[in-house]
């Protein structure tokens, strides 16, 4: 989806919002703006983390709306959550994936401050686009809850979505050597079912069984995966290889690629 297939309801949205948290640039300044957000988010490169991916962050944002408490900063945090990405090889094996947010959150404080938005609320947008780093809100704070929930909610998709999640986050870590991706990823997988909950949110709190059944089917086909290309690297090298596994073409990560640990294998970008 490039520029020019955004929805085109997406600019006027940016706009509302700027409006909403109180910017006094005009509204061709503010246009101006978006338009070079939404250029940034239909970057080469992108597979996943592109302008579907922004829409759908705001759609499940709208849906959770009620909890939040300043839901257009709310909206602006999911505008700049991943406006600054890069999936080349020393982002993604830096183990927090191709999403830059203290970067994107420097811009959202530059960007909205220079659109005269006042600047508790540029900094709150700021505070909330690098807290997705850790996808762990404190308590109480329903505006971060709302942000992280929306992020994730991708987790909880029907079937033949989240294939289609996977499929794109492959793509855009298809430089990745495969046995580091699979590795990479079950432990995110794993990390992600350790947790209490995946969604914090009263209202998020509905994606939490879907989510798991896909992030533990995925899980084990990934081990499976890991069995079939271990075994194929012990044989001997006059072997003819064994066949990798399909199930390898439906993996990718998540939101979580912060909390792998560093220590081990690199970790590919979020969702």
């Amino acid at each position: 989806m490039g520029v020019y297939d955004a929805p085109q309801w997406l600019l006027s949205a940016w706009v509302r919002s700027c409006l909403g948290t109180g910017a006094t640039a005009s509204p061709e300044e503010i246009r101006e703006v978006g338009t070079r957000l939404i250029e940034r988010w239909a970057e080469p490169g992108r597979h996943f983390h592109t302008i579907k991916h922004l829409a759908d962050v705001l759609a499940r944002v709208d849906e959770l709306a009620e909890e939040t408490h300043e839901p257009e900063v709310v909206r602006l945090a999911a505008w700049y959550h991943g406006a600054i990405f890069d999936a080349a090889n020393e982002a993604s094996y830096a183990n927090r994936g191709g999403e830059d947010e203290v970067a994107s959150a420097d811009l959202a404080l530059e960007e909205l401050t220079a659109l005269g938005v006042p600047e508790k609320r540029a900094v709150r947008v700021h505070d909330l686009v690098i807290a997705l780093r850790r996808h762990a809100p404190t308590s109480g704070d329903f505006d971060c809850a709302v942000l992280c929930d929306a992020d994730l909610a991708v987790l909880a998709s029907e079937p033949q979505r989240y294939k289609t999640y996977l499929r794109d986050i492959r793509e855009e870590y298809s430089h990745l050597p495969v046995e580091d991706y699979v590795r990479a990823r079950i432990r995110i997988l794993t990390k992600l079912l350790q947790r209490r909950a995946l969604f914090v949110s009263p209202l998020g709190s509905a994606w939490e069984e879907p989510a798991r059944q896909n992030v533990g089917a995925e899980l084990h086909r990934l081990e499976k995966e890991l069995t079939t290309l271990e075994a194929a690297a012990a044989e001997p090298s006059d072997a003819p290889p064994a066949a990798a596994s399909t199930a390898f073409d439906a993996t990718a990560s998540d939101a979580t690629a912060s909390e792998a640990d560093p220590s081990h294998q690199p970790s590919p970008g979020r969702g």
